[in-house]
């Protein structure tokens, strides 16, 4: 049988989560949307959030907080999603591609200003700052920039050390009491934050996205938005398997980290290298992506073989999907090309980690 590349984290937990909304006679915005919303302030410590039905709803208010002037420019990450550049044009703003550093695919300061120092008649209003593959750039860094920066942190949960995985003890413990962990270091984020909850990202509803604003300042502004027609609110249905999402959060990421160290032991013995994520924050695992320096289709055919499926990392981007000339982020480009993505997933049996683990050793 085929081992899949990817493999949303839903298990009987999430399915009887959603019966339960489904019973209920009431599958639109209400109780478990924020059930939602308490449990995430628990984990991510936040001021005030909103629960969306999409991430591209939450981009849209998030730029829309910000008082977005026509012909105004947003930067963002050649390697951002796709639909970035969408939301941003309808606004009426002008998207500004920065490239990104061949170590962490993340954009960082002098990309920015970079492309800051090209944006023209379309000065940059703000930064929008995906963490490419899980990896978080140096925030500390681009704040101090000047613009205000929106974060989306929809495949970074985990990495910082309140959402880190409990201990195992402490991990069974939490199955019966509600057991926070402890509060992080500060954490130097934008002014409003994303998570998203769809089928790709780390932590899945099946669809649907958090925005929310850590600092009271910040969120007096959000709070503007809250009587928000029901048609934008994340359902009860998506937000009941978020609940179990987040509750199942600490032992899934154990798991991803204990599949990662086989994966790591493997590819020290290829010419293909790793992205890294820089000291200040603990990478989530929610990929292991690698750097190849062979052609990617040989990779492809030759995993093929093996019945494991390897696609390339970054197809999905506003670079992969060629919506960015490639000499304008030559680095952003070559990536595109040559990461390539392998199966890591809570659902993997010991076997199939083995059998990737040894393809990954082998890689041509």
């Amino acid at each position: 049988m085929k081992i899949e590349v990817y493999s949303p984290t839903i298990r009987r937990k999430e399915m009887d989560a959603v019966l339960t909304a489904l019973v209920e006679d009431k599958i639109g915005p209400g109780e478990h949307a924020q059930s939602l919303i308490r449990i995430a302030k628990d984990r991510l410590h936040f001021d005030y959030c909103l629960a969306l039905r999409s991430p591209a709803i939450a981009l849209s208010l998030a730029l829309r907080v910000l008082n977005p002037e026509q012909g105004r420019g947003v930067i963002i990450s050649a390697l951002s999603p796709r639909y970035y550049k969408q939301v941003i044009e309808e606004l009426g703003m002008v998207p500004l591609y920065a490239d990104v550093l061949p170590s962490s695919a993340s954009i960082g300061p002098d990309t920015i200003e970079a492309a800051r120092s090209l944006s023209g008649e379309a000065a940059a209003r703000c930064i929008v700052l995906d963490h490419t593959l899980g990896y978080i750039p140096d925030m500390a860094a681009i704040i101090a920039l000047g613009l205000p920066v929106i974060e989306d942190r929809s495949r970074s949960y985990g990495a910082l050390a309140a959402e880190r995985p409990l201990g195992a003890a402490e991990a069974a413990a939490a199955e019966t009491a509600e057991i926070k962990p402890p509060p992080e270091a500060p954490y130097p984020a934008g002014v409003l934050s994303i998570l998203g909850l769809e089928e790709k990202d780390l932590l899945t509803a099946g669809g649907g996205s958090l925005l929310y604003a850590m600092h009271r300042r910040d969120a007096a502004v959000l709070r503007n938005y809250a009587a928000l027609p029901p048609e934008y609110c994340l359902s009860d249905m998506n937000a009941a398997m978020a609940v179990v999402q987040f509750r199942e959060a600490a032992r899934n990421l154990e798991k991803r980290k204990e599949i990662a160290k086989v994966y790591a032991q493997a590819c020290m013995r290829t010419r293909h290298k790793r992205f890294v994520q820089n000291d200040t924050f603990e990478y989530n695992n929610y990929a292991f992506s690698l750097v190849l320096e062979t052609g990617m289709k040989d990779v492809m055919a030759y995993a093929k073989k093996k019945d494991i499926a390897v696609e390339s990392a970054l197809e999905d981007t506003l670079m992969g999907a060629g919506a960015v000339p490639p000499e304008q982020c030559p680095e952003a480009y070559s990536l595109s090309l040559r990461t390539a993505r392998f199966p890591l997933y809570p659902r993997l049996s010991g076997p199939e980690i083995e059998k990737v683990g040894k393809l990954i050793q082998t890689l041509p």
